[in-house]
């Protein structure tokens, strides 16, 4: 049987290198593809980390990137042999009642599985489930890299930060956490709110009107910017208690605290200081309803990714890609790209 290497999930703390065998059509909807860009999410480390108890150890990572596609089921009839797609994170079916409604993270033969309870794309040929209804075809004009934002970053940014977190037009918005995401944010934010002063720099340069240091003083330093009033929309894009605290401590009347964390343990709700505030939380995966739009924007320049690329491995370098992306402070890291 032809093997292939991939990168696994062998225990918390430990991704390794592996040889294992070449992914094959099981089903008449499956496509496999063969992987040219990858990189890593905030999210392979919480698995790391322990903190998806749903992904088992053996499980090959990663949920992102572009591809070739090497052969295809009998049913598939949006892709072809040969032709470059982007993987999205999220696999829909297109037909159960969630996917009908727009909710494919919840999709009851897909969602997000890929690089949790199936193989993912940290790998050089992966199977995607549902073909049809989940990569997306490659635009010329745009670099793989910057689309490969597109599988993951972008479309998590736009809907479970500015759509959930209810953005209009005049609002104030603050970002709490740094990372990817939050800086793929910042084209509608004002206020980011981080640790990294590297990040914070990002930040200055992609548009953000303040950067702020996370630390005991920050919700002193916002409520000093508006007045006493809080943020109309605060979105936790770091998935760590303190940050969730800090929201809580933002969040102006009627305002909306939009959470897109990842949260491996208890996180205090303070009800005794929200009750009356007239506030909205919202919790959400994303559904990459808004990738074809995220890609044609992109497309026109009218969104620019290029900022967030901050190194690049071959895929013989992943162990490095992923002690660089996990000390992402130190080695002033934004996003990984993987070139296979």
């Amino acid at each position: 049987m032809t093997t292939m290497r991939a990168l696994v999930f062998a225990g918390k703390g430990q991704p390794v290198l592996e040889e294992r065998p070449r992914p094959q059509i099981l089903a008449p909807t499956d496509a496999v593809v063969k992987m040219v860009k990858g990189t890593i999410c905030g999210t392979d480390l919480h698995i790391l980390k322990g903190d998806v108890a749903t992904c088992t150890t053996g499980r090959i990572l990663g949920h992102e990137g572009t591809g070739v596609v090497h052969s295809i089921g009998a049913s598939v009839t949006m892709f072809k042999p040969g032709e470059r797609v982007i993987v999205s994170c999220i696999t829909s079916c297109m037909s159960c009642e969630f996917c009908r409604k727009g909710l494919a993270s919840h999709c009851i033969d897909g969602g997000w599985v890929l690089g949790h309870t199936i193989d993912g794309t940290q790998v050089e040929f992966v199977r995607v489930p549902h073909a049809d209804g989940s990569p997306h075809h490659l635009m010329s004009g745009a670099s793989e890299a910057a689309q490969a934002m597109c599988s993951d970053v972008l479309p998590t940014g736009f809907e479970c930060g500015v759509l959930n977190g209810r953005v209009k037009p005049g609002s104030s918005l603050a970002i709490v956490g740094g990372g990817p995401i939050g800086l793929a944010l910042l084209s509608s934010s004002l206020i980011m709110i981080t640790r990294d002063a590297n990040r914070l720099k990002i930040a200055a340069n992609l548009g953000a009107t303040h950067c702020i240091a996370f630390d005991p003083t920050a919700a002193e330093e916002v409520m000093a910017l508006t007045g006493g009033r809080g943020v109309d929309t605060v979105i936790e894009a770091a998935g760590v208690p303190g940050t969730f605290e800090l929201c809580q401590n933002l969040v102006a009347v009627r305002g909306t605290i939009a959470n897109l964390g990842v949260h491996g343990c208890k996180v205090n709700l303070h009800l005794e200081k929200l009750w009356h505030k007239n506030i909205a939380i919202t919790t959400s995966l994303v559904d990459t309803v808004s990738t074809g739009m995220l890609l044609k924007l992109i497309g026109s320049g009218e969104i620019k990714t290029d900022a967030l690329v901050t190194h690049t491995f071959s895929f013989a370098e992943m162990l490095d890609a992923y002690s660089t992306f996990g000390a992402a402070a130190k080695h002033k890291a934004i996003k990984v790209i993987i070139d296979f």
